[in-house]
């Protein structure tokens, strides 16, 4: 979908009209998440928003990704995923399938960490044990109660922040603000605005710490657009971030296209889209989810050229330290159940 206007302003007719409907919608997801998971056995690491639309999830559980292999980790990702046409469980196979079967992301991701695609997160969690995974990180899922989640990282875009703070279809939050916080581990702010500090402000009241980091564009992608002027597109949920990040590296943006977030391109979009880009001697660039959209499809030219990023955090040992914390904790109770279970068994009927 691609997020109504009105979601990022502070006040409107139609957020105002759209309230009752939201107030349903966040007390019915409110109830959902104070359900009881299901303890896999295994520390689940789960990278989520408070709000619909894309604010850097995936750039982030790649960071993990590094961090935890560089703790001595196994990290599997598990993902929904979205826009795909298998339920799983499945891993993604980067050889045979295509963004139509499992989703644009986990696709992207599988060429860095595996991925296991599941509508059932549980079975998700069963394929990944047995590709030899020591953690879990969830791709999304933040309020879906099906599991139990050892540690809970909320990525926000501190330029855009929460928008108007309703929840959907009012504005852009999941659920009520109250409700997420309180299952909130620390905060990832990506970018130096101020739009979030006082999401920020609550969770430190909580002890609940605040994480920064930035978009670091691949320095390839970037020596391969300077000096051109280029026509960028993309279909996901800030457009206009991607575009300000070309700028911002210097690089001449001549014309822009935005599509609705996780956009199916047509043939004859990507025709167009390319026409258009050689009648004006402009280079077509997107990012690296939009590419992977359109990989393995007849018909898409080479010239398209993927602009990469991927995150810093300011203060890495803070993260290493949070992530160390967590899995030491998901483990010690781990034991402690198991060593309660062993004490039932041994009891006498």
């Amino acid at each position: 979908m691609r997020e109504p206007a009105f979601w990022y302003r502070p006040r409107s007719l139609q957020s105002y009209a759209l309230w009752p409907l939201g107030a349903l919608y966040g007390a019915i997801t409110e109830r959902r998440m104070l359900r009881k998971g299901v303890d896999t056995g295994i520390p689940v690491i789960c990278v989520g928003n408070y709000h619909v639309g894309g604010a850097g999830k995936t750039p982030t559980v790649l960071a993990l990704t590094k961090l935890l292999r560089e703790l001595g980790e196994t990290p599997v990702v598990l993902s929904r995923g979205y826009g795909g046409r298998l339920k799983g469980p499945v891993m993604v196979d980067r050889a045979r399938h295509t963004a139509s079967d499992v989703g644009d992301e986990p696709l992207m991701m599988a060429r860095d960490v595996p991925v296991a695609v599941a509508r059932d997160r549980l079975e998700g969690v069963a394929l990944a044990k047995s590709q030899g995974a020591t953690v879990i990180l969830m791709d999304d899922g933040f309020q879906n109660p099906r599991l139990v989640k050892d540690t809970s990282l909320i990525v926000i875009d501190s330029e855009r922040g929460l928008g108007n703070g309703k929840v959907f279809p009012a504005g852009p939050l999941r659920a009520p603000l109250k409700a997420q916080l309180a299952r909130t581990d620390a905060l990832v702010l990506i970018g130096d605005g101020r739009a979030a500090n006082d999401v920020a402000t609550e969770l430190a009241k909580r002890d609940k710490p605040e994480l920064r980091a930035r978009l670091k564009p691949d320095a390839g992608s970037v020596a391969r657009l300077l000096g051109k002027p280029v026509f960028a597109f993309a279909g996901i949920g800030d457009p206009e971030r991607f575009f300000r990040s070309l700028r911002a590296c210097g690089i001449e943006v001549a014309r822009t296209r935005a599509f609705a977030d996780h956009h199916m391109f047509s043939n004859d979009e990507i025709a167009a889209l390319a026409a258009e880009a050689q009648r004006e001697q402009h280079t077509l660039v997107t990012t690296e989810k939009d590419l992977a959209r359109l990989r393995g499809r007849e018909g898409v030219p080479d010239s398209i050229v993927p602009f990469a990023v991927q995150l810093e955090f300011d203060d890495p040992a803070a993260l290493r330290q949070l992530i160390s914390d967590h899995l030491y904790k998901a483990r010690e109770r781990a034991v402690q159940q198991a060593m309660i279970s062993l004490g039932g068994q041994a009891s006498p009927p």
